[in-house]
């Protein structure tokens, strides 16, 4: 590696290898400046300004009951409602929030193993339409006892994802296109080809019109089935989300084969060195980010009672961006922040009700993306010095001359 490429390789490892206390810092201060917003855009806190040097107390006491009942709002649309008739109906809002955390999560997982690997996948969106496409036809076309029908589904799902993924990792490999350039525009290629089918007769549906298409809705041998009750929105497809947790953490932090991921992301040029072929690692870890992304397919195909649209994936791809990024790449880092942002999902309605635009919600999430982006203003913000973890191989490289790792077990 060349030493104009050092700055930037230290800055990207940064920014997706987060510490846990960056990252709670960078969380503190998208809370703080959607407090900002709130308060700045309440019109009794507004009043009480014109008063502020003969009564500030006024001012401080309106400025805490907007916010305190902004996030008051948010706690109680994602966590705990507070007045129910059972504690499952009391608990409901949080139900809510794993519910929309479960593909976050997932998704996230996914783009951890591509960011782990040095490479950006942009195309999640893709990816999840890929998996969806394959998913739609196994749940609508196939006719086979239930636990054998979610198994084909989901199979199906993944190695249709796996495929769109290892598609880009392979032209990669070949002639060093740019995987940001290309997952984007695969994006829309899957957009377009999934619309095709829903337009199509006897492809994902009996009959394709209109301006939004949809697919039949899955047989019922194929749909999740709910954990609780229908007032609970859960069912068994929640279970994908620790499975996907247990693989990654083992994948990437116990596997041979996840060991050369980092290395390569960590250091290519000391990784081809030691014997590793890095374009085929790199190709294969985006088919295995993108087989995670089949996981979420599933996830919105099998657990949804109504036919997909080409708009099933509802921005997943690109919210599991900003959750693997605040996660910092890691298993658990990646399962709290897709709760966090399944929890903005789930509070959003409730902070609307309390007269807080869903727009500050947005705000605080893109405060969150800004400042896990920007390592060096957290840093300059709070006095933090860089950690002494160093970013090449030196080390794991001295081991493996030592004769105590192999990069070609």
């Amino acid at each position: 590696m060349s030493r104009s490429s050092e700055p930037k390789s230290r800055l990207l490892h940064d920014i997706v290898h987060g510490t846990p206390l960056r990252t709670a810092l960078a969380i503190f201060l998208g809370f703080l400046i959607g407090a900002i917003f709130m308060v700045g855009s309440n019109r009794e806190f507004l009043g009480t300004l014109g008063n502020f040097f003969t009564r500030p107390q006024d001012t401080f006491i309106s400025a805490w009951s907007v916010v305190g009942g902004g996030y008051g709002a948010l706690f109680r649309g994602s966590i705990f409602t507070g007045a129910a008739d059972s504690v499952l109906l009391a608990f409901r809002p949080f139900f809510e929030t794993i519910r929309l955390s479960v593909p976050l999560i997932i998704g996230g997982l996914g783009l951890a193993v591509a960011f782990k690997t040095g490479l950006f996948n942009i195309g999640g969106t893709g990816q999840i339409v890929a998996g969806m496409a394959a998913a739609v036809f196994v749940a609508t076309r196939l006719e086979i006892s239930p636990v054998l029908h979610h198994i084909t589904a989901i199979v199906a799902a993944v190695a249709a994802a796996g495929l769109w993924g290892w598609i880009v990792g392979f032209i990669r490999a070949k002639t060093g296109a740019h995987e940001v350039i290309l997952t984007i525009m695969f994006n829309y290629i899957a957009i377009g080809l999934f619309t095709f089918m829903l337009r199509t007769p006897t492809l994902l549906k009996e009959a394709g019109d209109g301006t939004n298409p949809k697919a039949d809705s899955p047989a019922e041998s194929a749909l999740f089935a709910p954990l609780f009750s229908d007032a609970v929105p859960l069912h068994w497809g929640l279970l994908l989300a620790p499975i996907a947790l247990v693989v990654h953490w083992w994948l990437m932090e116990r596997s041979s084969f996840g060991f050369r991921l980092r290395m390569v992301g960590l250091n290519p040029e000391a990784a081809k060195t030691s014997g590793i072929d890095v374009p085929n690692y790199q190709a294969l870890a985006l088919l295995v980010s993108a087989t995670f992304m089949g996981l979420v397919a599933a996830n919105q195909i099998l657990g949804n009672t109504n036919g997909a649209t080409a708009n099933s994936h509802i921005n997943i791809g690109f919210d599991a961006i900003t959750v693997a990024l605040l996660g910092g790449s890691s298993t658990i880092g990646v399962l709290f922040a897709g709760l966090l942002f399944g929890a903005f999902k789930a509070g959003s309605p409730q902070m609307q009700i309390a007269g807080i635009s869903a727009d500050v919600l947005t705000i605080v999430q893109a405060s969150i993306v800004l400042f896990i982006a920007a390592p060096p203003l957290v840093r300059a913000l709070f006095g933090l010095t860089r950690g002494s973890k160093k970013l090449s191989l030196r080390k794991t490289l001295k081991r493996q001359g030592e004769g105590k790792v192999d990069a070609n077990d």
